[in-house]
């Protein structure tokens, strides 16, 4: 699988950890940074990232900053995108089999590596329910983006 992910400063050493569990489950990862852990705004990196997921160049986005709300905030300004913050492997699950989630977000400050780990996986291994109530709400969310959008 194509995976973009990117985090803050609070989150560049959890991104590592998880950049490495990715790559040892065969996905394939593009880090959009930061490649440090100097201090940086978190909203670039949530743009670059959900903009890949948006644009196909990767299927699914991870985010990590502090607590994931930020980078939560920031990447569902982008049409297309529904990130969701999760803190463990129920919430992970629910919003990949409920809402199709297609963008994680964590909070390093929050979890510690071992959880979030948990929930990187969970996240990736539930698939979408395509329930119709759940098809319908998400059909809701798309037609909203759609009429913010100039044309």
């Amino acid at each position: 699988m194509r995976i973009a992910i990117g985090s803050d400063h609070a989150g560049y050493a959890l991104k590592q950890e998880i950049i490495a569990f990715l790559k040892d489950k065969g996905h394939r990862v593009y880090d959009a940074g930061p490649y440090s852990a100097e201090f940086c705004d978190y909203p670039d990196y949530a743009i670059a990232v959900a903009q890949m997921v948006a644009n196909k160049e990767a299927e699914l986005g991870i985010l990590i900053c502090g607590t994931g709300l930020g980078m939560g905030i920031v990447a569902n300004k982008i049409n297309g995108i529904r990130a969701a913050v999760c803190h463990d492997a129920y919430t992970a699950r629910m919003s990949r089999a409920h809402n199709d989630a297609n963008v994680l977000c964590i909070g390093a400050r929050v979890i510690g590596s071992g959880v979030a780990l948990d929930v990187v996986q969970v996240f990736l291994e539930t698939k979408f329910s395509g329930a119709e109530r759940h098809r319908r709400r998400i059909a809701k969310i798309t037609a909203l983006e759609e009429a913010r959008t100039p044309s």
